[in-house]
């Protein structure tokens, strides 16, 4: 990677050695568990478009739970309120580790990554109320498509087959934390309506006996699992959506490591808790949210009615605009340059493959819609088919530089010497040089012996018979 003119910094450049393999890890489960999750939406889709559509609605509305503890809920319920709690826990735990060792914990660092974000919401939520505004439809839908998925926009690129370099990958993941954390703030503030002020004091007394217990050192997991299912169950009655205790409780998790340690508790946890969010709780999600009935009058309704018009432009072309215009604004008043290995066009590529707003959008278009159960199901669509759209325009833009991308890929694993670390890493270290010198030197040797064997063969073929 060329130096910085000027003494200008570089962002989206090489990444340090711990947290590309962090990156790494955590994006490999992401990718499965958004594979998973493509398959449960389409599963979702095909049964609720099928002869046998009143069993997805049965199921889907079929009440189980306490009642006297005012848990008799739906599945589709239990999915959206429960299971997407481990799905928010993790995202707390995501963003406490960006905040203490990843992107966001150098000021200067993080203004690139959380303006692109902010301005990444920002613009869907402008364009949705632009359009809605002006079709005369309902304003309440101005947040579905301000949310990035970055499961299954990893879904998008494992399908597509591209190979994305890890600075790039970093950034979109960066975006879908800081999305995450807004998306959680407006839950909680606009998605609020009548407070059990009782309920919400145990909450929050729940939650310090939790940080507490953290602070003190006690370990077991039979002592942190029924008290967050406690911890849930009275955020849930206390009128606040359920989902805030799992960021809550992910947010206090230690997240920097103590000399000695291999991984802090909040790693090891989120490694343990990711394979259960990423590959059950966000795909049955799915599987219970995504089931809309679709037909051909009703794909052309989406783009007719203010509301759904509003959440594909705002996915499709609010989020890409909003994306990179905040990263290139961002670039230019701060004075940042853009890593040399890259291009602008890059930027716009994940800029658009951010318009993937499945998981929350959905959500989020549950909680806004919830009382009309059409206008509900037709947000929903439009939910997947601007998220569809947006895959489809990212992938183009992607593929046409999957060439440089394989090759920078290539460059980011490359280990010659076989000791573990990537070879780029180790250009600064006398070692991997006397190493590779060794190796280089072998390997000369080699080919001298093997040209003497062969000339002493041409010399025999060349001779009398």
């Amino acid at each position: 990677m060329a130096a910085p003119k000027n003494n200008r910094s570089v962002f989206l450049g090489r990444l340090p050695l711990p947290e590309r393999n962090f990156l790494a890890d955590a994006l490999r489960t992401e990718t499965v568990g958004g594979v998973l999750l493509l398959v449960a939406a389409v599963g979702a889709l095909i049964w609720a478009n099928t002869p046998i559509r009143d069993s997805y609605e049965s199921i889907r509305s079929f009440h189980l739970g306490p009642g006297s503890l005012g848990l008799n809920l739906s599945v589709q319920h239990w999915a959206a309120d429960g299971l997407l709690a481990i799905f928010f826990f993790v995202a707390g735990i995501e963003l406490k580790r960006e905040l203490v060792a990843g992107e966001l914990r150098n000021p200067k660092a993080a203004a690139l990554p959380v303006i692109a974000a902010l301005c990444g919401m920002a613009a869907p939520a402008l364009v949705y109320a632009t359009v809605a505004t002006t079709g005369g439809g309902s304003l309440k839908g101005w947040a579905v498509p301000t949310a990035t998925d970055i499961a299954f926009a990893l879904a998008v690129l494992a399908v597509i087959g591209t190979a994305l370099p890890s600075a790039l990958r970093a950034f979109l993941l960066t975006l879908a934390v800081v999305d995450d954390l807004f998306a959680i703030l407006i839950i909680a503030v606009f998605f609020t309506s009548t407070l059990n002020f009782a309920a919400l004091g145990f909450a929050v007394l729940g939650l310090f006996v939790f940080w507490l217990l953290l602070r003190k050192g006690v370990r077991g997991w039979y002592i942190y699992v029924p008290l967050a299912v406690v911890n849930w169950a009275l955020m849930y009655n206390s009128g606040v959506h359920a989902t805030i205790a799992g960021v809550a409780m992910g947010l206090m998790l230690r997240c920097h490591r103590h000399d000695g340690e291999r991984q802090s508790p909040g790693e090891h946890i989120e490694h343990l808790v990711r394979p259960l969010s990423a590959g059950l709780a966000v795909p049955m999600f799915a599987l219970f949210s995504a089931g809309v009935m679709i037909s051909g009058g009703a794909l052309s309704d989406i783009f007719r009615r203010p509301e759904t018009l509003g959440v594909v432009l705002g996915l499709i072309v609010g989020k890409a605009i909003g994306v990179f215009g905040g990263t290139w604004l961002a670039a230019r008043f701060t004075r940042a340059e853009l890593n040399p290995d890259l291009k602008w066009p890059d930027v716009l590529a994940v800029a658009s493959l951010a318009g993937i707003g499945f998981t929350v959008s959905l959500l989020i278009g549950e909680l806004a819609f919830g009382g009309d159960p059409a206008l509900e199901g037709e947000v929903k669509a439009a939910v997947l088919v601007g998220s569809l759209i947006a895959a489809v325009l990212a992938s183009i833009l992607l593929k046409l530089r999957d060439n440089k991308y394989k090759k920078l890929c290539a460059d980011e694993d490359r280990d010659e010497d076989q000791d573990g670390i990537p070879d780029i890493y180790e250009q600064g270290n006398p070692d991997y040089h006397l190493r590779m010198a060794a190796l280089l030197e072998a390997k000369a040797a080699e080919h001298r012996r093997l040209a003497e064997v062969a000339s002493g063969r041409t010399t025999d073929d060349d001779g009398p018979a």
